[in-house]
């Protein structure tokens, strides 16, 4: 097969299943079709795993985390395994182009109005996939900050500021190389674009973190 033809093929079939995969939706799909009552209509109408909290609670917030989580890991190992034979760096530029796509479909998932969340748990699952010292550049600032102020929305938007400076710091030996450089500022650059989705994303939730108002997280469900 032409190179550039198989090149198309795998990319694009990898971009199409984890953008799919990434449609799955655990907050939605266990709201709407579960409770009947779509977690988009509570709260800050955000499909995601602390808004369903807020307005649900229960023993089916954790249906919904497993369904966030597994479709983030198979989304990377697929593509590590579609990338598989061009080499090791190969892999991991095709688990950030996978990881891209996953983050598009939870975000704006086309089955639900392009309505999702935020892509904490999911971004969070997918740093964990893509390289230990990422997720822990990632998850320690994101708990941290989290656990001291209470603000999940402050935690995040470290997780999405923090995430092309730690993708650039894990393989900054590459950048420099004179026969992966490309790929590897390409990989930097699929990094500030996750990020990026995920503090825009957080937006309003920034804009109430300046102004003071930002709502704190809390182990008790919000009642009706």
């Amino acid at each position: 097969m032409d190179w550039v033809l198989y090149t198309v093929l795998l990319y694009g079939a990898t971009a199409a299943a984890s953008y799919f995969l990434g449609c799955f939706n655990g907050a939605v799909i266990v709201s709407k079709y579960i409770l009947r009552d779509d977690v988009r209509n509570h709260g800050s109408g955000n499909a995601g795993l602390t808004n369903f909290y807020r307005a649900f609670g229960g023993v089916l917030t954790f249906v919904v985390i497993l369904t966030d989580v597994l479709k983030a890991v198979i989304a990377i190992l697929l593509a590590g395994w579609l990338f598989s034979s061009g080499g090791d760096f190969f892999i991991v530029v095709g688990k950030y182009w996978a990881a891209v796509f996953c983050l598009l479909g939870h975000m704006f998932p086309c089955m639900f109005g392009f309505k999702g969340g935020k892509g904490i748990l999911s971004g969070g699952t997918i740093a964990i996939m893509l390289d230990w010292r990422i997720a822990l550049v990632v998850w320690g600032g994101f708990l941290l900050l989290a656990v001291l102020t209470r603000y999940v929305s402050l935690g995040s938007c470290w997780a999405g500021a923090s995430f092309p400076f730690a993708t650039a710091w894990v393989y900054r030996g590459y950048l420099t190389d004179p026969g992966l450089s490309a790929h590897a500022w390409f990989v930097v650059a699929m990094g500030a674009f996750l990020g990026g989705m995920i503090l825009w994303k957080h937006r309003e939730n920034i804009k109430r973190l300046l102004a003071g108002n930002e709502n704190k997280f809390s182990l008790h469900k919000k009642k009706p």
